[in-house]
């Protein structure tokens, strides 16, 4: 059995058009980039291959020709997730993958343009499945928001525009962290609570990834992204603040060095 037939509900997760999922890829130098690509599915016709469109891509593009180490979250709209990690096989320009693709429903009536090639990736991990309850949700929300109050003034940070902080702070939209491992390898960790805390600075609670978050080293490069229920995307990179207790419960944060448009008109341009 392959590896990813091996959790149950994971290869349909993957086929779902309108299922978010993250691409986390990294620069040569380390810095992780987060954006969100529905477009990923099962190849259907290599063992843990997946495929996903170029398709509103930017930055990934060129961390991609840099480094082949990717990481994949995934998470259906029942909060069930997993975490994947495998390594980027190169771009197919023409072909039975990028036909797929661009035959599903996402993109056969966009009205602004194709994909320009079909990315491969080979699954070789699947760290975590996961599953949120909606009383666990709230309540990491409702913690992320009152910690969110007493986060301090921060140094080598970038103020978020209004509008990135308004997105921010609803609870109905998934948002996510990614940094590098111990292997250099991008990791991803659902943090739904995550919340602007004054004009430069995100927090979240931790809930169940505190086992990764909580020892994560403090000015450790990271990006966080955010999609809506109205598929609005940031993505805000940064420098993790560390962890510290709020009410007895873990809570990160993260100074926001630069923030990117994660959609039309200019996809991956740096709004701040």
């Amino acid at each position: 059995m392959s590896l990813l037939a091996s959790y149950p509900g994971l290869l349909q997760a993957l086929s779902g058009e309108m299922t978010p999922k993250f691409l986390a890829s990294r620069s040569a130098g380390g810095v992780p980039n987060l954006v969100p690509v529905t477009s990923i599915m099962p190849a259907g016709d290599v063992t843990d291959r997946l495929i996903f469109g170029n398709f509103l891509l930017r930055k990934s593009i060129g961390n991609l020709d840099e480094d082949t180490r990717v990481g994949v979250l995934v998470v259906t709209t029942d909060l069930e997730g997993w975490v994947l990690q495998g390594d980027f096989e190169g771009w197919q320009r023409t072909g039975a993958y990028v036909e797929r693709i661009m035959n599903t429903d996402l993109l056969r009536y966009n009205a602004y343009t194709g994909i320009r090639n079909a990315g491969i990736i080979q699954v070789h991990a699947v760290l975590r499945h996961f599953r949120l309850s909606k009383l666990r949700v709230l309540a990491d929300y409702v913690l992320a928001r009152v910690a969110a109050r007493s986060v301090g003034p921060v140094t080598e940070a970038t103020a978020m525009p209004q509008v990135v902080r308004q997105h921010f702070s609803p609870m109905t939209a998934v948002r996510v962290l990614a940094f590098l491992d111990d292997n250099g390898y991008p990791l991803t960790a659902p943090v739904l609570s995550l919340q602007p805390a004054g004009e430069q600075a995100l927090v979240c609670a931790e809930g169940l990834f505190a086992d990764v978050l909580d020892p994560l080293p403090a000015d450790t490069p990271v990006a966080a992204s955010l999609l809506t229920l109205d598929a609005v995307s940031f993505q805000a990179q940064g420098r993790w603040l560390g962890t510290r207790r709020q009410f007895g419960q873990p809570v990160g944060a993260l100074a926001v060095t630069a923030v990117y448009a994660g959609g039309p008109p200019i996809p991956g341009r740096q709004v701040a």
